[in-house]
């Protein structure tokens, strides 16, 4: 029976840096309670009609919004491990071996056969790389995309080159890494190669760390601002990009090569948001706004899109795929420019896998919607990488 190693990293039970913060990648379940949200970090914006292209003016200057710590935001729960877990036992033993820092003295005396990973790892900007740097250091075959891959699709800016050197989509930007040019950006005259309103991000975050509708900037005294308050906060280069004002969708990748399919698109639904609040699924929209007594009915999926479109976005989708070297899976995020077509935001090749149909995990959702339940979707990936590598599987007789 194949020896599977799943690595992961779970999230402290009681730790106060996840008070702020407690999601796998995903926005919390509209089932949590009270306590692990932020309701006092941002007042929900109010915009108004301007003569601008997007008929939107910026929200007022409130503090920054960022959770008081969230370090461990990108970890998974304990939920979510022991599913993940359940549905890798249908193709042999799993051997738990979470990415503590005795990691690489487990992994070698586990005698897996092949790694099945979903750790995001905690320090550094190539922190999602190091468990398949180490299963590549002892020659061990492991699931999804490689360190060169991860690290790349992390790195926002880094991620948006490849694709434009690629020929694929995605909004013109500007890399930001000292106060210094950032001043010199926002100086800028008509000879600028860039259109406001921009919108910032973090270069290196996930789970919406620092996106928030306070980055959406409409001059240079905003971006001054806001850029100045995200470089002194998390301590990283900022991304500042051409805002795209059309809709928003995110779509599942299954597969390898050829063969690699696109699931049913999931299409974000700006109009359940608070009224007058900018379109946008960051921050506000997964932490603040999203409550138990109040859910944000935020995804649909599929998305009823003309075909035509589907077919735009699921072609895009694959380039970026493809581009960046994803393997086995991945979930992409795609947003229309002014003139409706589709481009990359963002690539996650390690996507959030919340099982719980009544939380707002998008990779599940849009696989539910191709006819595969949760376990066949961790199941999928799993097959797709020991076929990629030839690592042979059996699957356990049903009981």
């Amino acid at each position: 029976m194949t020896r599977i190693g799943f690595a992961y990293n779970q999230k402290p039970e009681s730790d106060p840096a996840t008070d702020a913060v407690d999601a796998d990648d995903e926005p919390p379940s509209t089932r949590r309670d009270e306590s692990s949200r932020n309701f006092n970090s941002v007042p929900s914006s109010r915009f108004a009609a301007n003569g601008g292209g997007t008929g939107l003016v910026a929200p007022p200057r409130a503090a920054p919004t960022a959770p008081v710590a969230d370090a461990y935001a990108e970890w998974d729960s304990a939920e979510t491990i022991d599913a993940v877990a359940n549905a890798l036992s249908a193709y042999g033993t799993v051997i738990r071996l979470e990415a503590t820092a005795d990691f690489p003295e487990r992994l070698r005396a586990s005698g897996v056969d092949i790694v099945f990973n979903i750790a995001e790892g905690l320090h550094g900007q190539n922190r999602e790389a190091h468990v398949p740097a180490i299963c590549e250091f002892f020659g061990l075959p492991y699931s999804g995309s490689d360190p060169l891959t991860l690290s790349l699709c992390l790195h926002k800016a880094r991620a948006k080159q490849m694709l434009a050197a690629s020929g694929v989509s995605t909004a013109g930007f500007v890399l930001v890494e000292t106060e210094k040019e950032l001043a010199a950006l926002a100086a800028e005259d008509e000879r600028r190669t860039l259109r406001y309103p921009y919108f910032l991000k973090p270069v290196q975050e996930g789970s919406s760390k620092g996106i928030t509708e306070q980055n959406f900037v409409r001059d240079g005294s905003e971006l001054l601002t806001r850029g100045r308050e995200l470089l002194r906060h998390y301590r990283q280069p900022v991304i500042v990009e051409e805002y795209l004002p059309g809709a928003e969708f995110t779509c599942g990748v299954l597969g390898n090569g050829p063969s690699a399919r696109v699931l049913p698109p999931v299409a974000i639904r700006f109009d359940t948001l608070p009224a007058g609040a900018l379109p946008v699924y960051g921050f506000e929209a997964k932490w603040v706004w999203d409550t138990r007594d109040h859910p944000l009915e935020i995804f649909e999926c599929p998305a009823r899109i003309p075909e035509d479109l589907r077919a735009a976005i699921e072609a895009v989708t694959l380039r970026a795929y493809h581009a960046l070297g994803c393997r086995d899976w991945s979930r992409i995020d795609v947003r229309l420019d002014a003139a409706g077509a589709p481009n990359i935001i963002e690539i996650n090749p390690l996507p959030g896998i919340l099982p719980d149909p009544a939380e707002n995990s998008c990779l599940p959702k849009a696989a539910r919607a191709a006819g595969l339940s949760y376990d066949e979707l961790i199941q999928a990936c799993l097959v797709h990488a020991a076929e990629r590598q030839g690592v042979p599987l059996q699957r356990r007789s049903a009981p």
